[in-house]
């Protein structure tokens, strides 16, 4: 059952990379776009040049969640590469609960009103030509964190799992899916059996 869970949130954190993946293609795109009319054609859009960091803004925002599944976030491992998986575990658990969750809910219900007061103020670029509806972009800060608040909760049932021997760190998480299939399909084997034998 954990399983299952952990594989759906992992999938729901991979379609949040996929978006992230995509908006970084935009954004290349876009520089690209730029530096092109630029220096080869002595012209530009300010608006084009602020589209630039309001989609490095969705990468940066958006990724987070995804980081965190991939467990990529930057850490001091000098004490922790030396723990055991259970160990490890513990203190992820222990991360998500006393920083994480507080820390996602905190900035993404303060985060709310900004989002409210830039659409009511109708809020824009103060550059001619620049984009407008800033509260757009703005809106991505409750939504980042509350996707982080999912993806950590996540985060905590994987590393439960490992906690319970489900499945470890450092192992090939293929050669895991393989050994529960075999322990599955021996343990209906068995019930097969038992079945015959009544």
């Amino acid at each position: 059952m954990l399983l299952k869970l952990e594989k759906g949130f992992d999938r729901f954190a991979d379609i949040i990379g996929y978006i992230t993946a995509f908006t970084m293609v935009l954004m290349i795109l876009n520089v690209f776009y730029d530096v092109i009319m630029r220096y080869f054609f002595r012209s530009g859009s300010i608006a084009m040049q602020e589209m630039e960091w309001h989609l490095f803004s969705v990468i940066i925002l958006l990724g987070i969640a995804y980081t965190l599944k991939e467990d990529g976030h930057v850490r001091v491992d000098l004490i922790y590469d030396t723990l055991n998986d259970k160990k490890k575990a513990v203190i992820n658990m222990v991360g998500v609960v006393l920083f994480i969750l507080p820390i996602s809910l905190l900035i993404g219900t303060g985060s709310i009103d900004y989002v409210i007061e830039a659409f009511e103020s109708g809020e824009q670029s103060g550059d001619p030509g620049g984009l407008t509806n800033r509260w757009l972009v703005k809106s991505l800060i409750p939504l980042s964190f509350f996707l982080l608040i999912i993806t950590s909760i996540g985060f905590f049932i994987k590393n439960l799992n490992v906690y319970k021997g489900l499945h470890s760190y450092g192992g090939n998480d293929l050669d895991h899916e393989i050994e529960h299939l075999r322990k599955d399909i021996a343990d209906h084997k068995n019930n097969i059996e038992e079945g015959e034998n009544k």
